[in-house]
């Protein structure tokens, strides 16, 4: 209790003073959702003088990923209730995102009538970055991960891109194999010059070769103008060819020439365009596989394959789906204007206990069909697609942690698939053998 002999009583200007000290910022609007205080901490985190702010909606001060759709002061005034620490983001006047706890509470004055709502909220920046450099996962681009198969393409990919030698990316369908040859392209000396990407499997020959190498005035009928190719659109960038062991022998001689002699002729043209473009190609299928059965040319192969990057498949890193999960949550929150605060711990276990044969494609799927049902706070079973998970999840109860419950289930599925033959299991899993006996001595896994 406050020594009133000591500290005198508490008056609006003590009020005011206090509001001025303490490092949360504080502001307070009116029923019109204008501001009427804003209080020096709340200048300094939002980068905004207080005459600019007072008189202003709130929202058009915060800009936060609450205004829209998951408002805690507009609940506080509709439900005559306070919200405390609700977590969100403002954007700053530098046009920065701040991450903040927020915590709302109706305006009373002193005859006891409500005349607004007061929210203070605190700026999580520096609890933010610690987070990150204390978390296990290591991000790169538009990529996260934590496992060590994706830790040692994210340790070798700055080199990769620094150079300028084809790449070939291998990979199931939905592995990332073009958020791969993106982080390439934005890490390397062109990051300024376009990055094309074409679907080679998508397309015939014909029209193919008119995309990648463009077409002249009278090539073909309704060729009724010029039109530059990929190749040449990326001049001085990176063309991306994903699908590249769906194309056909014959394409595959032309592509062979273009990428050994660096020109190419039009579609219809006589005179040749010298290329200045880096290569990266993709595929789904093992393309020395294709090689062995005729089915892709091995001088071609060579001319792509300098370096070789395998993304394993999301069942054999189920240890990214927390990190997947809440970055997918970030990104569709500010796409929709929600805020959606995470999913449910029997979530996560169905998660884990899927096998997800579409890969990290199919649960960013998954994800935004769960954001469509859910409206605020955690995502639960019953917003996740009926056909998914057709038996009922269950956690056990004797592992709490769901990743190690998914791991210990992955390896025991492998071991008894294979007989109980370990390297047979490692083999299957995409695991070294080394590998797979410490991680069955860590899980405690018995044979």
């Amino acid at each position: 209790m406050i020594n009133k002999k000591i500290f005198g009583p508490l008056t609006g200007e003590t009020t005011k003073v206090i509001l001025e000290c303490i490092s949360d910022g504080v502001f307070t609007i009116d029923y019109n959702w204008e501001i009427t205080s804003f209080n020096r901490a709340a200048e300094e985190i939002t980068g905004i003088d207080r005459k600019e702010a007072i008189g202003k909606h709130c929202w058009e001060v915060f800009r936060s990923n609450m205004c829209e759709a998951d408002c805690a002061l507009k609940k506080t005034m509709e439900q005559g209730r306070p919200f405390i620490s609700t977590s969100a983001y403002i954007i700053n006047s530098e046009k920065k995102r701040i991450p903040i706890t927020a915590s709302t509470s109706l305006l009373i004055d002193k005859n006891g009538e409500v005349i607004g709502g007061v929210e203070t909220f605190r700026d999580h920046s520096l609890v933010e970055e610690l987070r990150k450099e204390l978390s296990p996962k290591v991000r790169m681009e538009d990529m996260v991960s934590t496992s060590d198969a994706m830790k040692a393409i994210f340790n070798i990919l700055p080199q990769i891109a620094d150079s300028d030698s084809s790449v070939l990316i291998e990979g199931e369908t939905g592995t990332g194999k073009e958020l791969m040859a993106r982080a390439i392209h934005n890490m390397s000396p062109r990051k300024d010059q376009p990055f094309i990407a074409i679907n080679c499997g998508a397309l015939p020959d014909t029209l193919l070769e008119s995309e990648l190498f463009g077409y002249k005035k009278g090539a073909f009928t309704h060729a009724s103008k010029d039109k530059p190719g990929h190749f040449s659109l990326a001049d001085k960038g990176t063309i991306f060819l994903d699908e590249i062991g769906e194309t056909s022998p014959a394409f595959q001689v032309r592509l062979l020439r273009v990428l050994q002699e660096r020109e190419f002729t039009p579609l219809g043209g006589i005179e040749k365009e010298k290329i200045d473009t880096r290569i990266i190609a993709a595929t789904n299928q093992t393309l020395s596989e294709l090689v062995e059965k005729n089915k892709f040319r091995q001088d071609l192969f060579y001319r792509i394959n300098v370096i070789r990057l395998t993304l394993p498949p999301l069942r054999q890193r189920m240890e990214d789906i927390p990190f997947l999960v809440e970055s997918f949550i970030n990104k569709m929150n500010i796409r929709q204007g929600k805020f959606i605060q995470g999913i449910d711990k029997k979530v996560l276990h169905a998660f884990m206990s899927h096998q997800f044969p579409g890969n990290i494609r199919e649960l960013e799927n998954i994800m935004e069909h769960a954001f469509v049902l859910c409206s605020e706070g955690y995502i639960n079973l019953e917003h996740l697609p009926p056909s998914l998970f057709p038996n009922p999840i269950s956690c056990p109860d004797d592992i709490e942690d769901p990743v190690k419950a998914a791991q210990i289930k992955l390896i025991s599925d492998a071991l008894v698939r294979n007989g109980y033959n370990r390297n047979a299991a490692a083999k299957e899993l995409g695991i070294h053998k080394s590998t797979f006996f410490r991680r069955i001595k860590k899980l405690g896994i018995k044979l």
